[in-house]
């Protein structure tokens, strides 16, 4: 009889634990092998050799991308020990009010870009992102084209990195959005991209702002492709 029951607990915990796999797979879904960033606005083509042809470089801080080789719950003691100092270091942070700051200040960045409007972005950015992001709205002047971007909705800002160096508060964000991206020649043709096609598009992106200074405002420090 013991024997019986025994038997009968083996089943039942085999029924639960495959409803529990069933019911994780139905939450988290199952990757299959198309997830991966799609094109960066800010990186046309990187020709032949691997190097940008038309890259907006942006300044290089020494910060590497997330480790990959951490687990989880490493990164999570991480970003929260981050988020942390920059509490400290700025009593007035909250991370909610900051990505919706973060999602605003996204599409007014790209649109300016996109449109050429550097008085939009000057306030927005560092200055050696700036005069990077003007050298290219220069050159498009230049060359003729006309770059046209349309961000139809942004579907997720999560903080990924967040920290303080010196006097300096530094959150780094990862935007996932659908954009329609295009870019016209002289006349007037298409010489890029399809008006018709959504692209997800995956930035990361960093900020930053003084905390001792007067300026509550946050600047474009840095952006990056995902690893």
């Amino acid at each position: 009889m013991g024997e019986g029951f025994f038997g009968l607990d083996i089943i039942v915990f085999a029924l639960i634990a495959g409803f529990l796999v069933y019911r994780l797979r139905s939450v988290l879904g199952r990757r299959h092998g198309e997830e991966r960033p799609r094109p960066n606005p800010f990186a046309i083509d990187r020709g032949a050799e691997g190097v940008p042809d038309n890259v907006i470089p942006m300044p290089d801080r020494g910060r590497g991308g997330v480790d990959s080789s951490a687990t989880d719950q490493d990164q999570a003691f991480s970003l929260a020990a981050g988020l942390a100092r920059v509490k400290a270091a700025d009593p007035g942070f909250e991370e909610k009010s900051f990505l919706q700051g973060a999602r605003g200040a996204f599409s007014m960045i790209v649109g300016a870009y996109a449109g050429g409007d550097t008085g939009v972005l000057r306030p927005l950015l560092s200055d050696p992102v700036y005069e990077s992001f003007a050298a290219e709205i220069q050159r498009r002047v230049a060359a003729g084209e006309r770059h046209e971007t349309t961000i139809e909705r942004v579907k997720d800002a999560d903080v990924l990195e967040a920290g303080v160096d010196g006097r300096m508060a530094l959150v780094t964000v990862k935007f996932v959005s659908d954009q329609v991206m295009t870019t016209h020649g002289p006349d007037g043709k298409l010489i890029d991209g399809d008006p018709d096609r959504l692209l997800e598009i995956i930035d990361i992106w960093t900020f930053a702002r003084d905390t001792r200074g007067g300026n509550p405002n946050w600047s474009l420090v840095e952006t990056r492709i995902p690893n």
